[in-house]
């Protein structure tokens, strides 16, 4: 079996970009996208609610109104991102938030944090995963914990690399089996108690008044917003769907707002309700059970077996769904990535395509450092969960300020302003509050860990974008040519000379230059070959090939722009050429990958152009290292290498900068 053959079983069949029907064909309707996107806030209902209702300690009633205000905040955040959707429907989601309504320096910011919080999402979710599955099994089995962590997160890594939906079809089932044992579940608990709803409101109120009387009003209101705080882990999935916007079917707007519907009315539901099922069957911390375990195990403890096979099956449901909660860490942290990498803020490499038509380079990268960090942490969801509960709350906040920036600067042309903007600014105030809670009271356990390492993304990303700018100023002095070309161009035209259109002489050298635009590089190139070779070469045959990448794979329009961009760029060149007397030719190719184009059109060019020579330029930076070399692609080389393997000759002609 070749390469290639191992490639298509792992990850399938390229796909065609240029196919009309390919985007309709990759893209989720409402359903699958809560699959994918939605599941992570989902999923955070096997410890969100937990780790609010045992805050409380002893006055579980109070969780009433935790669960009140943890169901608000779930509506009320879900809301102001559905009208993130309207305003960006393209996605992006905080990164581009932050970056169009405060500065690129807050987007920049907001991106790393996110970056790091699907991160983390990846690495926690499968670690929880495998703790909830391993506790089905013998003891003596649990040192092979970590080793079943890991190939989770390869498997994932694999499926992703595959393509959205074929990522997520798979888990379907699975995330159905959880909604319906929960809904279930809840239901009984509720329609079995509502006889006892008098008995629990009075109990609440004796709760308040015993409250009152240890801590006084400050104290318990301080009480009731610390468990609301410590559950932030509850509203982590929810940015999701405003991010992956071009996962989505058209109308993009339509289906992403349907899809925060899904997610806010079953992640509030299933929260409050399981708060409530607590408190109705009494359920305090049981050692080495989750408090969802201890409450489905007292529902069906009168039901026999068929009992317990239904609580087995819940707990198997809520443990893969952690394994699918890490889909959203896939699919959410190569598009911020991609979207950082067009505007220059870490590497273009990972804005690029593959010919399966996902940031492939990104979806290795998360896995990669997933993989990296469950192997540091030793799968350890105690530490991960604090290294997880800022980060997202960073993007929030963020967010939340420049949605409120947005509707104050539009008060004035927008008559409805003042609706949308009291949405963002409760948004604001309970994000913020949320944010300053768990830092202050996780710092010392490890929340510093995760400022620091944020720290040093954001150090990274400035390094890169300063390199970027730098580079942009250098290239700025090679487009000088442009204008004048386009000068000398406009003076022939209005020349009385009738200029003649040269034709194709095969017996005159032939010399086929590699362009990626009409710009400094692209004629630099020309004139070297010009200024090195003189008159010897009289066929000029213009090469570019257009690559589809994250930022303008967003629909077929997109594509057929990206396809007249390239097209004009090309007939300027030749356009050029002939006003010299010089025959000339342009070529296009479009795909998500260059060297895949030169294979299939290096030997046909080659056969209708016989002893023809290829060009291409390169920069040269004053100072060569790793980091440059890691920062650009140096296509050029690849391009030289696959020629000379094809037998055709291939010249870099250096440009400085």
């Amino acid at each position: 079996m070749t390469i290639k053959q191992i490639k298509e079983v792992l990850i399938g069949k390229s796909l065609n970009p240029l196919d009309q029907g390919i985007f309709h064909n990759l893209s989720l309707i409402a359903f699958f996208a809560w699959v994918g996107l939605g599941v992570d806030g989902l999923s955070s209902s096997c410890y969100g609610p937990e780790e609010a209702f045992l805050a409380l300690g002893s006055h579980t009633y109070l969780s009433i109104f935790v669960a009140v205000m943890t169901a608000t905040t779930v509506f009320v955040i879900s809301a102001s991102y559905s009208q993130i959707i309207e305003l960006f429907p393209a996605g992006g989601g905080g990164y581009l938030v932050a970056s169009k309504l405060l500065s690129p320096a807050a987007g920049m910011v907001s991106g790393c944090a996110l970056l790091l919080d699907y991160l983390l999402t990846i690495a926690i979710s499968i670690a929880s995963g495998t703790d909830a599955l391993f506790s089905f099994l013998p003891p003596e089995w649990h040192a092979a914990k970590l080793q079943f962590a890991v190939c989770g997160v390869i498997i994932l890594t694999i499926l992703n690399t595959r393509g959205v939906k074929e990522s997520i079809v798979p888990l379907v089932p699975i995330f159905l089996t959880f909604v319906i044992t929960h809904f279930f579940i809840i239901l009984y608990a509720t329609v079995t108690h509502v006889s006892r709803f008098p008995e629990l409101i009075s109990a609440t109120h004796v709760d308040i008044q015993s409250t009152y009387g240890e801590v006084g009003l400050w104290g318990m209101i301080f009480l009731i917003l610390k468990a609301y705080s410590l559950g932030a882990g509850t509203y982590t999935g929810i940015e999701a769907v405003s991010n992956g916007m071009t996962n989505l079917r058209e109308p993009r707007i339509q289906t992403g707002k349907r899809t925060m519907r899904y997610m806010s009315i079953s992640l509030a539901f299933t929260v409050t309700g399981l708060m409530l099922a607590y408190l109705f069957y009494n359920i305090h911390a049981q050692p080495g059970k989750t408090l969802n375990a201890a409450l489905f195990e007292r529902i069906a403890e009168d039901h026999g077996p068929g009992g317990r096979i239904f609580v087995l099956v819940s707990l198997l449901s809520e443990a893969f769904i952690l394994f699918i909660a890490a889909q959203t860490g896939f699919l959410g942290g190569p598009r911020v990535l991609a979207n950082m990498a067009i505007d220059r803020w870490f590497p273009t490499k990972f804005a690029s395509l593959s010919d399966r038509l996902v940031t492939q380079n990104g979806i290795l990268l998360m896995g990669g450092a997933a993989f990296v960090t469950m192997i540091l942490t030793k799968g350890s969801v105690k530490l991960l969960v604090v290294l997880y509960s800022i980060n997202v709350f960073i993007t929030f906040f963020l967010s939340q300020l420049g949605m409120v920036k947005h509707w104050w600067n539009e008060r004035v042309s927008l008559k409805a302003w003042y609706k949308k903007i009291v949405i963002s600014v409760i948004a604001l105030v309970m994000t913020a509050f949320i944010l300053v809670s768990v830092v202050v009271m996780k710092f010392h356990e490890g929340g510093w860990a995760t400022i620091v390492i944020t720290a040093m993304l954001i150090i990274l990303a400035v390094v890169i974008k300063k390199h970027y700018n730098a580079t942009a100023r250098e290239l700025r002095r090679l487009n000088s040519l442009v204008e004048s070309v386009n000068q000398e161009m406009a003076g022939l035209s209005t020349s009385k000379n009738k200029l003649v259109d040269p034709k194709f002489d095969p017996l005159a050298k032939t010399a086929v230059i590699m362009v990626n635009g009409f710009n400094g590089l692209g004629l630099h190139t020309l004139f070297n070959v010009i200024r090195f070779f003189g008159k010897e070469f009289r066929n000029f045959i213009f090469v570019e090939i257009g690559i589809v990448d994250a930022g303008n794979f967003k629909g077929a329009s997109e594509v057929e722009n990206l396809q007249k961009q390239i097209k004009s760029d090309i007939g300027q060149y030749v356009q050029f050429m002939k006003k010299q007397g010089c025959y000339a030719e342009g070529l296009t190719f479009t795909g998500t990958d260059v060297m895949h184009a030169i294979e299939e059109t290096g030997p046909a060019l080659t056969q209708k152009y016989p002893g023809a020579v290829f060009f291409g330029g390169q920069l040269v930076f004053d100072k060569e290292t790793l980091f440059t070399k890691w920062l650009h692609n140096y296509t050029v080389f690849a391009m030289q290498r696959r020629f000379y393997t094809q037998g055709i000759p291939f010249v870099i002609l250096p440009i400085r900068v």
